[in-house]
């Protein structure tokens, strides 16, 4: 089999020093720019040094040494993004970027690109952007936080971030990207198409539209074709250039000077008019998609030529020989000598150490950002904001305006928090549960989105890179899904990913879970929170009734400014309004809300315990640990005496306080309002036999069903009459229907 890579290696010095050169596309010569002779060389050099090091990741990963060979052969000409943006400009960057990383290096002094990308290469622990735990683009001295093999997912969060700078300025925030900064993006022409970029481009429009600050360039890097699947011609241009509140501007990628000149252009305008811009620029794509991609199984050979053909190395050759910079000799000696030391570099970088074991690997998983705890605001400024609330802090109140009175003590004790999503404004979301905060603090930190959870939380994460706190809202728990890579791919991962240096704190408002009376279908009733199980690092927090839930969500705050955690706060819809617990009536379920400083907190992983009986201990939350007081006050009058457990915390499970509570008890029921198959409850009953627990266990669940509409719910969900069956058969007294 021919080696491409080889082939277009080897093109490249023949073709120069035989005079074969592509035609210019632009037709601009040096003095058509503002580049000078000095600026162009150094401007080729990082585009051969983006060369070398994709060829010598091949050759690496022939021999075993090196673990990654997508690279940015084709697209070097995005040096120029890295030279006309400034290292202050946030950039998120694509995989096929190395040059634009090359490029802004030579900004900051002190940088070693070459060594830095081939220690990533090789997964050594002294890579300085993941310690050896993925390739990945990215340097906290450059501003350039770190992406894995995105698609578009990257996409949302740079429009957060861009949306970020202007509300960090008008908030006094102290912000990563200054004032007059802008947001670099690129992506390619096959990633366009996701669902997750026409989102992102879409709310960067739709902002810019109502003249909201937006300093974004999205750079699209049209090579035509993604993997094996073309781009039809013109799609691009047909797509973007008509689009709402987005300025269109085409370069080629191949030719240095137009590339200098769109890309001047763009950010100028960007720049000044603090409104998006996208950049639409021509590529190729040469050896293939990655080193296991067999081009010639999709296209011909003659194709394939005709794309090495347009090398932009040959590009930029032609220009510096044709404006008399370099000869063709010089040329040659300039990629010959730049090949011999990445050659060099790369004998070093495999004698490098890596990851020593599992708890160096996972030791970025967790945060450590160490941030100082914001004081609590004065009296006076608390007593001025919550005037109008005075009547209502004096009486028991629900769940949900628990949560929006902590909000606001939240909001005021932390100037940099800001609430996001559909509704949360002067609607005040929903179920209430923002009342009152578009009222005290304003548009600026209560910030009512465009229906798009991708959005939503892409807005988030933007925010944290920011400086800011972000506090988002999910309208339901089911709407989730439909961006929950935002969460997964990307919140969760950028801590492990940057070996801590780069985090984004956020605790994300999920309203959920089923019991919701006239609603039906997964939307709205969606009794399934696995998706947030599995990830590291990730916190689920689930309070019951609302004075746990005002306490923790301050805890959760807290987490995430100081620790930089990602936290969800998922809270139980059901269970907002409700106010009786026993009887109707008895407003037991209502409590005082308690400020900051008054009562007691409640601390990360700290369970709640109602009751002291050992003959059975109920381990729940949410509406299922309401249900469970309801069943132990059943179960006291049938002689059973009982706990029931609060977990509060779901997301990691707090495995010695639970084994503390049930360790007296006689028996153990899990009861858990999820489905049976792949729930919290399979993890607490391997908990427990794990840790040693000998007593008979057992669990009540909902069944493996979707949530149908008004009564027909109650068949498939946890009951008082279930879980009550089930404590007596656990513990071997009659059913209640006996």
């Amino acid at each position: 089999m021919l080696n491409r890579a080889q082939i277009v290696h080897e093109n490249f010095t023949r073709r120069v020093r035989a005079g074969d050169l592509p035609p210019s596309v632009s037709g601009l010569t040096l003095a058509d720019t503002r580049l000078s002779a000095v600026e162009l060389v150094d401007l080729f050099e990082s585009q051969v040094i983006s060369r070398h090091l994709d060829l010598a990741s091949r050759k690496l990963a022939a021999n075993r040494e090196s673990y990654y060979t997508i690279g940015s052969s084709g697209h070097e000409g995005n040096a120029v993004f890295g030279k006309v943006s400034r290292v202050s400009d946030m950039a998120f960057l694509h995989y096929r970027s190395c040059a634009f990383v090359v490029q802004r290096s030579k900004q900051v002094p002190g940088q070693t690109p070459i060594y830095d990308t081939m220690l990533s290469f090789v997964a050594s622990s002294h890579d300085p952007i993941s310690a050896g735990r993925h390739k990945v683009l990215g340097s906290l001295p450059l501003n350039i936080p770190p992406q894995t093999s995105t698609i578009a997912s990257h996409l949302p969060k740079a429009m957060g971030a861009a949306y970020a700078i202007g509300l960090a300025e008008r908030l006094g925030a102290d912000a990563a990207v200054p004032k007059d900064g802008l947001i670099v993006c690129n992506f390619g022409d096959a990633s366009a198409n996701h669902s997750t970029a026409q989102g992102a481009i879409n709310t960067a429009g739709w902002a810019a539209y109502q003249h909201s600050p937006m300093p974004i360039v999205f750079i699209c890097e049209d090579n035509g074709i993604g993997i094996s699947t073309g781009t039809p011609s013109g799609w691009i241009r047909a797509s973007f250039e008509g689009r709402a509140g987005l300025r269109y501007f085409y370069g080629s990628g191949l030719d240095l000077l137009d590339a200098h000149r769109v890309a001047s252009e763009a950010m100028e305008y960007t720049r000044r008019t603090r409104r998006p811009a996208f950049v639409h620029c021509q590529t190729v794509r040469l050896m293939g998609h990655a080193g296991s991609d067999t081009e010639v199984a999709y296209r011909d050979v003659a194709q394939i030529e005709a794309t090495e053909g347009q090398d932009p190395l040959l590009h930029s050759a032609r220009i510096l020989i044709e404006n008399e910079v370099l000869d063709a000799e010089q040329v040659c000696d300039l990629y010959h000598g730049v090949e011999q030391r990445v050659a060099r570099v790369a004998q070093q970088a495999v004698r490098q150490p890596k990851l020593p074991d599992a708890a160096a690997v996972m030791a970025s998983i967790v945060p450590k950002r160490g941030a100082y705890p914001y004081p609590p605001a004065p009296p006076a400024h608390r007593e001025k904001l919550f005037a109008s609330d005075r009547r209502v802090l004096a009486q028991p109140q629900h769940m949900a305006r628990h949560i929006s009175l902590a909000l606001s003590d939240i909001m005021l004790q932390y100037p940099n928090t800001v609430v996001c999503g559909e509704d949360v404004g002067k609607k005040g979301g929903v179920y209430g549960a923002t009342s009152g905060l578009f009222a005290k603090f304003g548009p600026a930190r209560v910030v009512n989105t465009l229906l798009d959870e991708q959005s939503i939380l892409g807005l988030a994460i933007g925010l944290a890179h920011n400086g800011l706190l972000p506090i988002p809202e999910i309208q339901f728990l089911a709407y989730v899904h439909n961006a929950e890579d935002q969460i997964r791919g990307e919140a969760a991962t950028l801590s492990f990913f940057s070996n801590g240096q780069y985090t984004n704190p956020m605790v994300v408002r999920i309203a959920g879970l089923a019991y919701q009376k006239g609603f039906g279908g997964h939307f709205h009733n969606d009794n399934s929170f696995n998706v947030f199980r599995d990830l590291p690092g990730v916190v689920v927090a689930c309070p019951s009734q609302g004075r746990d839930a005002a306490k923790m969500l301050r805890t959760c705050t807290a987490m995430a400014h100081e620790e930089g955690r990602v936290v969800i706060f998922l809270e139980p819809i059901a269970l907002y309004m409700t106010r009786d617990l026993y009887e109707p009536g008895d407003k037991q379920w209502e409590s005082v809300y308690e400020p900051p400083g008054e009562g007691t907190e409640i601390r990360f992983g700290e369970i709640g315990v109602e009751g002291d009986g050992e003959d059975l201990c109920i381990l729940s939350y949410a509406n299922g640990y309401y249900l469970s007081l309801q069943a132990a006050k059943r179960l006291e009058q049938a002689g059973v005496r009982c706990r029931v457990v609060d977990l509060r915390w779901l997301v990691p499970l707090n495995a010695e306080a639970i084994v503390d509570a049930v360790e007296p008890c006689a028996h153990v029921l899990v009861v858990d309002e999820c489905r049976r198959t792949g729930s919290v409850s399979e993890e607490l009953i391997t908990l427990l036999v794990e840790r040693g627990v000998h007593a008979p266990l057992a669990r009540v669940c909902a069944e493996d069903s979707f949530i149908p509409l008004a009564a027909a719910a109650n068949l498939v969900l946890p009951s008082v009459s279930s879980i009550v069956d089930a404590a007596l058969a656990l513990t071997g007294r009659k059913t209640s229907r006996a």
